[in-house]
């Protein structure tokens, strides 16, 4: 996981937190979809590199 995508994760779970804590449902919406955008790109990148891999495997 890069740190880039650590860091979206942990914003949107604090947006998501402090949402949810002082009832501010757009703040908590917000860190949902800050949370899952960054999980997808997450599994994008690690997929992305498993395919690299698995052809550099096969150029060998």
């Amino acid at each position: 996981m890069s740190d880039e995508s650590k860091l979206e994760q942990t914003k949107g779970n604090l947006k998501e937190t402090f949402g949810n804590a002082f009832d501010y449902e757009e703040l908590e919406k917000e860190g949902k979809r800050e949370k899952s955008s960054s999980k997808l790109k997450e599994v994008a990148e690690n997929s992305k590199d498993k395919v690299n891999a698995f052809i550099d495997n096969l150029k060998k």
